[in-house]
């Protein structure tokens, strides 16, 4: 009787990595000669969103860009910030607020069911909450799935992991 393997696929970050972009975001914003005496601040609530605030459109967007940075150079996938488009805040002020990306949608779940069953490997992958669960009898198998949806992840746009390979 054989032993079966099995995988997990998530879209999901490491939180204190974040929380660290977001640390030297503020620092930089602190130091850069354009940036400093404006009031600026990027904010971490409820670790769900992040809002950036600057006195005008193109700071906020400055700021965004330095985020984007710091959140890619600390090992972190940039598709996890959700842009929107900076509105008017009190005080003469912009806001943008960031929506982070975490979990996978029933929608992109089926979609990536539908993906794997038709490469015709013999694994069974089933939705699991936010996840999707893959279980197969090889794990070569295994492996050729994760190849194969890693190559389809960039078309859907998403940032995947691949967790729990047992």
């Amino acid at each position: 009787m054989s032993k079966e393997a099995s995988f997990d696929i998530v879209s999901d970050f490491d939180q204190q990595e974040l929380v660290n972009a977001i640390d030297q975001t503020k620092r930089e914003i602190g130091t850069r000669f354009d940036l400093k005496d404006t009031g600026s601040d990027v904010t971490l609530e409820e670790n769900k969103f992040i809002t950036i605030l600057s006195t005008d459109e193109f700071k906020v967007r400055n700021i965004y860009d330095i985020l984007e940075n710091k959140v890619s150079k600390r090992g972190l996938d940039t598709k996890i910030l959700q842009q929107s488009d900076a509105e008017d805040a009190l005080g003469g002020k912009m806001r943008q607020k960031i929506t982070l990306k975490r979990g996978i949608d029933q929608t992109l779940a089926k979609k990536i069911v539908a993906e794997i069953k038709g490469t015709k490997i013999k694994v069974q992958p089933s939705v699991q909450g936010e996840q999707v669960r893959v279980v197969g009898k090889s794990r070569d198998d295994l492996q050729a799935v994760i190849s194969h949806v890693t190559e389809q992840a960039e078309q859907w746009g998403e940032p995947l992991q691949f967790t729990n390979y047992r």
